[in-house]
């Protein structure tokens, strides 16, 4: 019976993985080094060999219960919670589907998005989105409650945030709780200085939205758009690419 200390070190398991890789390892020396430890009567390396003998087929892991594992001769809970988690993992892995990042095509998309979220509030939110360059959406923050008028907006960390996310381009949104989705003077000096400061950086402002009661302001349309009060408004998010 080979302990692992006893092997010679280019033929250990964790020195193998480190120098060819996860998928040189045989599954045995996979488990060996979740284990990491074998019993006073077994090695490591025996230990995980009866894991693979306890099975009809090796997909038959995936089935294992910590019932059935800890019945293993050597296998006690802290080993069979860390066989377990392994597998599970695996599976999540082999199982996930990476979600489609959100795109922001129009303002109304915005709109529909955003109109469940801040349309009802009280005080106005400013929020901002931070896209790539296929004006897909990486980051949304809300960074103040307030309002313009009452709250400087510090371009600084608007921008830093930018660079942060490594971001192409910014879509700026907040709410009149009015009602009333003209936009006041303080909106559209607010608006230009952030243009401004975005174009230092080589940033691209797409708008600035201002949500009211059943309508929209793009200040970069300069142009108020209504919104039927009968509109049944899609579920919270923004259009996917491929829809």
């Amino acid at each position: 019976m080979y302990l692992i200390k006893e092997m010679p070190r280019s033929e250990r398991p964790r020195e193998r993985l480190m120098v060819y890789g996860a998928k040189a390892l045989s599954n045995e020396e996979l488990i060996a080094i979740l284990f990491r430890t074998g019993t006073k009567e077994q090695s490591v390396m025996s230990l995980s060999k009866s894991i693979l003998y306890a099975l009809n087929q090796f997909d038959d892991m995936k089935k294992l219960t910590f019932e059935e594992l800890i019945k293993i001769k050597g296998i006690k809970k802290a080993k069979a919670a860390t066989l377990l988690a392994a597998v599970e993992l695996g599976i999540r892995l082999a199982t996930y589907k990476r979600e489609e990042k959100l795109k922001v095509r129009s303002p109304e998309d915005v709109y529909h998005h955003l109109i469940h979220e801040i349309g009802h509030l009280d005080q106005e939110h400013f929020i901002v989105f931070y896209l790539n360059v296929k004006s897909e959406v990486i980051k949304k923050e809300t960074l103040y409650v307030g309002t313009i008028n009452q709250m400087v907006l510090h371009p600084g960390e608007i921008f830093k945030k930018a660079l942060l996310y490594s971001a192409s381009a910014l879509l700026f949104v907040h709410n009149h709780p009015t009602g009333d989705s003209t936009p006041s003077v303080a909106d559209l000096k607010a608006t230009e200085a952030l243009i401004k400061t975005a174009e230092v950086m080589g940033l691209d402002v797409v708008d600035h939205l201002i949500i009211g009661h059943h309508e929209f302001y793009s200040i970069k349309a300069k142009k108020k758009v209504k919104v039927e009060k009968s509109t049944v408004f899609p579920k919270v998010r923004l259009n996917h690419e491929n829809e």
